[in-house]
Formats: C-alpha cells, structure tokens, sequence
C-alpha cells in the first residue's frame, strides 16, 4: 500500500492571503501546505479521500491520472471544493467515479453539483456515482474499508480505515467504540490544527494524546495551520515515532 498525503493544511491552505507571520512566508516548501487530502494505492486501486479546492494542482503535482473512488469524511468546502476536477480522469478512464460518504454529505454534493446529476446534462460534465453509506465497512473493488465515527464540533464526520492505515481529519472527538477500530495501525494519519485549544479540531496535544493511546507504527499530523510554527523549528519537538506530514509525500505501507 501507498499512501500520498496530497493536501495537509486547513480550510485556507498555507500560505494564508495576506498574512506575513514567518510560515506563511517561508520559503521552505514544508511549510506550503494545500487543503487537506490523501490518495491511497493498495493492490493497483486508488482511492482518493477527499476533493478539496487544490485538487487539480495536487493531481498535477503528483503525476496520478486513475480514481477508482472518492470517500469523503464531510461536507465542508475545503474537502468537496474539486470534485467537478475529476473530469479529465473521467475522460482518460471512461468510467463513472464512485462517491462514498454519509447520505447527508451525498445530498449536499448532488446539490452542490446539480449540472452532474441533471436529467439533461450539459456535455462535459463529471460523471459521479453517489453511494451513501453507513458506519459498516464496504469494498471498493475488492478493498474492504471501515468507515470510524467521529466529530467535528458537533458534526459527525467520517475517518476510514483500510487495511493498517487509518485516516482521521477535522475531528475533535472521538468514541472509545470507534477508537477501537485503530488499534493495529502501521500508520495513523490525523489531524492537529495548532498547538492552542480549538473548538472543533484536535490541537497538538490532543492528537499527539490520541497516538499515544493507539499506538500506531509511525503517525502523521495533518490538518496544520500556520499557528504550528516553522516545520523546521516544530518538527523535531515531536515524538519519535511522529511527524508533520508534508504535501506531497509518499508513505508507504508493508502488509
């Protein structure tokens, strides 16, 4: 299995327009971050979990031109702005792109994208599937994948395990139940917005509490504004077995 973090920041990406802090204007490339996203390659299927606004740019940045499905944890802009950007891989694979999510994200998506659901479409339109699903675990071409219930604020939000990754973002609670379902973790991706308390997102250290009670292989901080501070000032803070992920890079997973 590989895993690309395509995206690792927030809703307003960093840099953020028209701040000057000393992350936005850095000129290391770990601290450019696009909104958040991951694709996932296991046994020739990719999976792509979320679509934000940089969808385009990060499917140029890393050179994939497949998707075999879209999960997505929520219905925020910053994980859905892409979704008509999936139109050339349309094209290229002549096949319809499954989307799975809540029956409430799959609403907001067809009404957010009604021109690709019209009775009459106009040509050229992206060609989507919407697949509401539960908290059970589905496959997606022979790849099994169990949705993990969480929170955001008091939105209940979608991560998803496959195989010994796990992917959490957006989230600031999360059941001991759910919990359960990422013990075993070579790699834990999840999301840690800043280092202050937050009402909706899990701060540092509360993510970094969370790893160290699953206990995963090795773990990614996602999610990241630029009130974490410079990647090279912050980095080697973390745990051992921790890491800021960066945009673009590729993790990849032993069975």
């Amino acid at each position: 299995m590989q895993v690309r973090l395509l995206g690792t920041g927030t809703s307003q990406g960093v840099p953020i327009i028209g701040c000057t802090c000393p992350v936005c204007t850095s000129t290391d490339e770990r601290d450019h971050r696009l909104r958040t996203s991951a694709l996932v390659v296991v046994d020739g299927v990719h999976i792509l979990i979320d679509a934000g606004p940089d969808l385009r740019q990060q499917m140029l940045r890393c050179g994939n031109t497949r998707l075999d499905a879209l999960l997505l944890t929520h219905e925020h802009k910053d994980h859905t702005g892409g979704i008509d950007d999936v139109r050339p891989i349309n094209f290229m694979m002549k096949e319809t792109l499954n989307i799975y999510g809540q029956p409430r994200v799959m609403k907001a998506i067809e009404k957010e994208y009604s021109y690709a659901f019209s009775a009459n479409k106009y040509p050229g339109v992206p060609t989507l599937a919407l697949n509401p699903i539960t908290p059970d675990p589905f496959v997606v071409k022979g790849i099994e994948v169990i949705p993990i219930k969480v929170r955001h604020m008091t939105l209940p939000i979608f991560g998803y395990r496959i195989r010994n990754f796990g992917y959490i973002t957006d989230a600031s609670f999360i059941s001991e139940t759910e919990k359960r379902k990422l013990y075993g973790l070579k790699v834990l991706v999840i999301n840690a917005l800043r280092k202050e308390e937050h009402y909706s997102h899990f701060n540092l250290a509360q993510a970094l509490a969370i790893i160290k009670e699953l206990k995963p292989e090795h773990a990614y901080l996602t999610h990241v504004s630029h009130h974490i501070g410079r990647y090279v000032d912050e980095s080697p803070l973390l745990p051992e077995n921790v890491d800021y992920g960066i945009d673009n890079q590729l993790i990849t997973i032993d069975d």
